[in-house]
């Protein structure tokens, strides 16, 4: 920007957005001055480096405003757990599912835990399977799975998300 521009010739804009030609960097920064505005380096790949007539205060503001307003506007997509046994009770697991049905509504993700205790393990991958395929039945047209089952230490893991 301005004194900080190295170069000996440069391709100038002019504050309008009209091309004024290529000239010294000196002389560019005096066409500036006379503007009132500063000199900003555009692009320093090309031959010669394209410099602009700007008010560089004024594009740094409209710069942090476009990017508040793109931070706003972006979704954040949060993680839901729920946390089954292999023997939880038909009610209880239809109000799990309930629950799950909530959280995909409102674009969650939901990790969807089988926690297998004591000698529960060795049914993992009948009963286990069983109880999430259940899950994923009851889910069908609200979710997809995007993880299948996985069993993690003692545990079975599935992850679902809402379908768009």
């Amino acid at each position: 920007m301005n004194e900080d521009i190295r170069h000996e010739l440069v391709r100038l804009i002019g504050s309008d957005g009209s091309q004024l030609g290529v000239m010294s960097s000196r002389e560019a920064l005096e066409k500036a001055d006379e503007e009132g505005l500063d000199l900003v380096e555009i692009s320093d790949a090309s031959d010669p480096p394209v410099c602009r007539i700007m008010n560089y205060d004024k594009f740094r503001y409209e710069q942090s405003k476009k990017q508040a307003e793109a931070r706003k506007r972006q979704t954040v997509v949060e993680v839901k757990e729920i946390k089954f046994r292999p023997k939880t009770e038909e009610h209880d697991l239809n109000f799990k599912i309930k629950n799950i049905k909530k959280f995909l509504a409102n674009k969650n993700k939901v990790k969807i835990t089988l926690r297998f205790r004591g000698r529960e393990i060795v049914y993992a991958h009948s009963q286990g399977v069983e109880v999430l395929k259940k899950i994923a039945e009851a889910l069908g047209e609200d979710a997809v799975i995007v993880q299948n089952p996985t069993m993690e230490g003692r545990q079975m893991v599935m992850f679902v998300a809402p379908k768009t």
